[in-house]
C-alpha cells in the first residue's frame, strides 16, 4: 500500500473522490429537468399573460361601469348586467349543490371505503363521466330535465346537470386531497382519543384545505366557463331587466328564482358569435370576454386567499 493510499485511509485524511461519471450524469440530468420545468412554467404564464393582454386591448374603451351595470341594448352598446349576474347566480347555485356531495363522496371514497371492486367501479365511472365532451352531457340534462321532468329551460336544470358533469372532479380531487394527509396524523388523533369522525373532521379536513380548495378552484373553472351544457339547459337569449328586489324564488321574473332561464356569459358570447348582427357585436364580445375571464381570475385569487386563511385558522398554523 502506498504513502498516499495509508494517507486516505486514515482518520482525518483526505476524502477519496466521489466525482465520476455517474455524479456528473445526476447533475445533467438535474439541470435538463430543471431547465424544462422552469421553460414549462414560463410558457404557461407566457399563455395565460398573451390571452389576457389579448382581451385586455381589444376590450379597452368598452368596459366601463356603465357596461358592467346596464342592460342588453339591441341598438346601443349597451351592458351585461344580466348576463354577469346569471353566470355568478349559476357558479354559486352549481358550486352549492357539487362541493359538499363531493368532499362528502372524497371523505368515503378517502377513509372509509376499501380497495374492492365496487371502489375501483367507482373510479372508473368517476374518469369515465369526467372524459365525455360536455355537449353529451347538455343532451342528456336536455332529455331528462327540460322534457322527462317538464322543468323547461331553467337554471336549477343547468345547475343539475353541471353537478353531473363535474361531480366526480370534486369527488376525486377532495379524496386526493384527503389521501396527501399523513397517516401519522391520523394515527396521533386516534390515539389521543379521539374517534375516526372527530379525526376527520378536526384534523384530515383542515389540513387537505389546500388541496380541497384547489378541487374548488378546478371545478369552478369548468363551471363559469361551461356554455355546451347551459346551451340545452339553462336556455339561449338575452335577460330582460331584472328587478333584484324581486325576492319571489317561484317567479320566472325573479333574479333569485332557480326556475327561469339563464343565459350566462360563455352561452352570451356564443350566441352573439353565432347569431349577433348588431353593429356593436364585436366590442359586446370582447367586453365580455373580458369580464369572463377576469371573473375567473379573480375567484381562483379569491379562493386561494380563503384557502389560506381557513389553514391557519383550523391548524393554528
Amino acid at each position: 500500500m502506498t504513502a498516499a493510499n495509508q494517507a486516505i485511509g486514515r482518520p482525518g485524511g483526505p476524502k477519496p473522490s466521489l466525482k465520476g461519471h455517474g455524479s456528473r450524469g445526476s447533475i445533467l440530468a438535474d439541470r435538463a429537468a430543471t431547465t424544462v420545468l422552469w421553460g414549462t412554467g414560463a410558457l404557461v404564464l407566457l399563455i395565460l399573460g398573451s390571452i389576457i393582454l389579448h382581451f385586455a386591448l381589444a376590450a379597452w374603451g368598452v368596459v366601463s361601469p356603465s357596461f358592467l351595470l346596464s342592460d342588453p341594448s339591441g341598438e346601443a352598446l349597451g351592458g351585461v348586467l344580466p348576463i354577469l349576474w346569471n353566470s355568478i347566480y349559476m357558479l354559486a347555485l352549481t358550486m352549492l349543490i357539487a362541493v359538499p356531495i363531493g368532499i362528502l363522496g372524497g371523505i368515503y371514497m378517502a377513509e372509509y371505503a376499501g380497495e374492492n371492486v365496487v371502489t375501483s367501479a367507482i373510479r372508473f365511472a368517476e374518469e369515465s363521466i369526467s372524459s365525455v365532451p360536455s355537449i353529451v352531457v347538455g343532451l342528456f340534462g336536455l332529455i331528462l330535465f327540460v322534457d322527462d321532468f317538464h322543468m323547461g329551460f331553467t337554471a336549477l336544470g343547468g345547475a343539475l346537470a353541471l353537478t353531473f358533469f363535474n361531480l366526480p372532479l370534486m369527488t376525486r380531487l377532495s379524496e386526493q386531497a384527503l389521501r396527501a394527509v399523513p397517516q401519522d396524523e391520523r394515527s396521533a388523533s386516534l390515539a389521543l382519543g379521539a374517534t375516526k369522525w372527530q379525526t376527520i373532521q378536526h384534523v384530515v379536513v383542515p389540513l387537505a384545505i389546500p388541496g380541497l380548495i384547489t378541487g374548488v378552484i378546478l371545478t369552478a373553472g369548468r363551471v363559469f366557463g361551461e356554455a355546451a351544457v347551459l346551451l340545452f339547459t339553462a336556455g339561449v337569449g338575452t335577460p330582460p331587466h331584472y328587478n333584484f328586489l324581486n325576492f319571489d324564488l317561484t317567479s320566472p321574473a325573479s333574479p333569485w328564482s332557480p326556475f327561469r332561464s339563464a343565459t350566462t356569459l360563455s352561452v352570451y358570447i356564443w350566441k352573439l358569435n353565432s347569431e349577433g348582427l348588431g353593429a356593436f357585436k364585436n366590442q359586446i364580445v370582447d367586453g365580455s370576454a373580458a369580464i369572463l375571464i377576469s371573473m375567473v381570475l379573480i375567484f381562483n385569487l379569491g379562493a386561494r386567499l380563503i384557502g389560506r386563511v381557513l389553514t391557519r385558522r383550523l391548524t393554528a398554523a
